[in-house]
């Protein structure tokens, strides 16, 4: 049990860092969606 939750507090801060990151990206990446749509509506 204890291997367990020693893996899990490695491989959690990494899986969350990640998650978070490509949270942030995807908002950046609608972002530019959107400004192109309204560009190609010009």
């Amino acid at each position: 049990m204890e291997q367990w939750i020693q893996l899990i507090q490695e491989i959690g801060f990494p899986i969350f860092v990640s998650f978070y990151l490509l949270h942030r990206l995807e908002t950046k990446l609608v972002a530019i969606h959107d400004v192109l749509v309204a560009l190609k509506e010009k």
